[in-house]
């Protein structure tokens, strides 16, 4: 047994030991979801029956270590974006981007960001249930994961600090395959310490 000294998983709202922090607390602890954005939402996916998959950091964190990340990136099928979009306004604040809707709340740093690219679509169909951060949530596989990031990366019209998170996330996701490191374009390797040779 670990004591709290020794433990990684520590509670981030009472700073005990408990067992593996779970998303809700970790997100509400360093994020402030007072406004329980991320279960309301997850509730709203379950009830409707809306089949989804979640990509980005939070993807990535599905199968490497965990960091923060206030985004919920996710996939749905096409078809079914109208109908989402209008469902979820009765309950969040939806707003519309050229690539994306994003759900967010008052009172919530949390973020969901529903991606509309059409290039992601074919990543719902090969998802998995994985455990990321004490939930059970359908993730792309780290196949698809790894290019929505190397998409993510080449795009130029992304901020700097964007374009450095998502090299951090295509490193975490070769440290623990690095198999796939044949599907980075060398301009990116080049751009991830330890990688360019």
């Amino acid at each position: 047994m670990f004591s709290k000294r020794e433990s990684p998983y520590i509670s981030l709202e009472s700073g005990t030991y408990n067992g593996p922090v779970q998303a809700s607390a970790f997100w509400k602890a360093v994020l402030v979801d007072r406004a329980n954005l991320l279960e309301r939402f997850l509730a709203f996916m379950q009830d409707a029956g809306m089949r989804y998959c979640v990509i980005g950091g939070t993807g990535v964190n599905a199968y490497s270590y965990p960091v923060v990340t206030q985004d919920l990136d996710i996939v749905v099928a096409a078809d079914t974006l109208e109908t989402l979009a209008a469902g979820l306004a009765r309950e969040f604040t939806v707003t519309r981007f050229p690539h994306s809707i994003n759900v967010s709340a008052p009172d919530s740093d949390v973020r969901v960001q529903i991606q509309t690219d059409p290039r992601y679509g074919d990543f719902l169909a090969r998802a998995t249930m994985r455990d990321v951060m004490g939930l059970r949530l359908p993730v792309a596989r780290i196949e698809d994961v790894l290019q929505e990031e190397i998409w993510a990366a080449l795009d130029t019209t992304r901020r700097a600090s964007r374009q450095l998170k998502d090299l951090s996330d295509i490193a975490r996701i070769l440290e623990v395959a690095p198999e796939l490191r044949s599907r980075v374009p060398v301009e990116i390797l080049q751009q991830i310490p330890g990688e360019s040779s």
